[in-house]
């Protein structure tokens, strides 16, 4: 895994496993502390259950991670609380409060919030913002954003 520093770029990982994905969950989860939300941003398959499960074991949870696409969201424990958002089926403002995100954010819990280009005019203007891009089978560049930069889509790409 090589982590780069950049103009404008808080961290970059580029990955080339699950593992090494994994490794940079549990690295960024680190330096976060209770509130935090990590908003995901990439298309499916691009790695970021793998960057949550790495994110679990960085708190030094054991719960076995999974996507919640179908429950919406996890609690994985800890303290503070580990919790985790699939907003992929998420489409307003409803569906949104229904999952309970604005509750586990008054209650401290890091959230992990995949699919967060569904509901980011909802994101805490301090949320982290990680961007997944695909460069080939295997290989993820993972950008964490600095406060303020943004991300523009193109065609389905992400580009920061």
């Amino acid at each position: 895994m090589k982590i780069l520093s950049g103009e404008g770029l808080a961290v970059q990982w580029t990955t080339h496993s699950a593992a090494e994905t994994e490794a940079a969950g549990a690295d960024l989860v680190r330096t976060l502390g209770p509130g935090t939300v990590v908003a995901m941003f990439g298309g499916l398959g691009m790695g970021k259950t793998a960057f949550v499960r790495g994110m679990a074991l960085g708190l030094g949870l054991t719960a076995e991670v999974s996507s919640p696409t179908f429950d919406l969201v996890h609690e994985y424990g800890g303290d503070p609380p580990f919790v985790h958002f699939d907003m992929y089926r998420v489409g307003g403002w409803e569906d949104l409060y229904s999952t309970g995100f604005f509750d586990y954010l008054d209650q401290g819990a890091i959230l992990a919030v995949e699919w967060s280009e569904n509901m980011e005019a909802a994101l805490p203007e301090d949320a982290v913002r990680v961007v997944f891009q695909r460069t080939g089978d295997n290989d993820r560049v993972i950008t964490v954003l600095e406060p303020g930069e943004t991300i523009q889509e193109d065609g389905g790409d992400i580009h920061v």
